[in-house]
């Protein structure tokens, strides 16, 4: 059986992927982000640990810039709204 590698020895500490079985995981390389932030960008689409950070669920399910975009929008109308 397959066990992830432990977050220790990711060249990235503040990634918070979980998806350790993609070949762009900084687990997986000791390329850090570039692999991830390359395909993304070939993609048009945002890394999880932006999602991840903006703490938010995603509005779709997919990773796009756009979808990013609501997120945020999401989350700025729900701090704008009066207790």
């Amino acid at each position: 059986m397959e066990t992830a590698p432990s977050k220790s020895n990711w060249s990235v500490p503040f990634c918070t992927c979980t998806d350790t079985k993609c070949p762009n995981h900084p687990a997986n390389h000791d390329k850090g982000c570039m692999p991830c932030v390359a395909k993304n960008l070939a993609q048009r689409e945002i890394p999880a640990c932006f999602f991840d950070k903006a703490g938010g669920e995603k509005p779709t399910g997919a990773w796009h810039f756009e979808d990013f975009a609501a997120l945020i929008a999401t989350l700025n109308a729900k701090e704008r709204q009066p207790d």
